[in-house]
Order: C-alpha cells, then structure tokens, then sequence
C-alpha cells in the first residue's frame, strides 16, 4: 500500500520525516547490544516467544485449511 493511501496516526509525520529517519538517523550501531538485547535470558525468553508465535499462526492456518476442506466435503 502507498503511503499517501495508508492512514497515518497523529504526530507520525510524512514522507520526509520517514526519509529523515531512516537516512539521518540510521541504525543505533554505537550502542553495544542495541540489536541483540540485553541478557543471555532476554534473547532466550524472545526465542521462546517467537517460537510460541509460530506455533500459534501454524495451528491457526491448519484449522482454516481443516475448516475449508470440511466445507467443500460437504458441497
């Protein structure tokens, strides 16, 4: 979707912020740590989310398939 169609919340700016951002700012590559996280246990806690999150939308697309062959089993 462009972004002149998507609807912006307040105080997000435009096209010129987003550029500002992402050229003048650029990533955190000063801050050690920054991208990886913090502790040993944090990286580990996110991994096991992410993991959770997977499995979760995994289980959801096989019941959506399930349902779908169930209805065109009964056509």
């Amino acid at each position: 979707m462009s972004e002149e169609k998507r609807q912006r919340a307040p105080g997000e700016g435009g096209r010129l912020w987003a550029w500002a951002y992402k050229y003048l700012a650029g990533p955190a590559e000063g801050v050690p740590g920054a991208v990886q996280g913090g502790s040993t246990q944090a990286r580990e806690a996110w991994k096991r989310d992410l993991e959770n999150r997977k499995r979760w939308s995994r289980e959801q697309r096989e019941r959506k398939r399930a349902e779908r062959e169930a209805r065109r089993a009964e056509r």
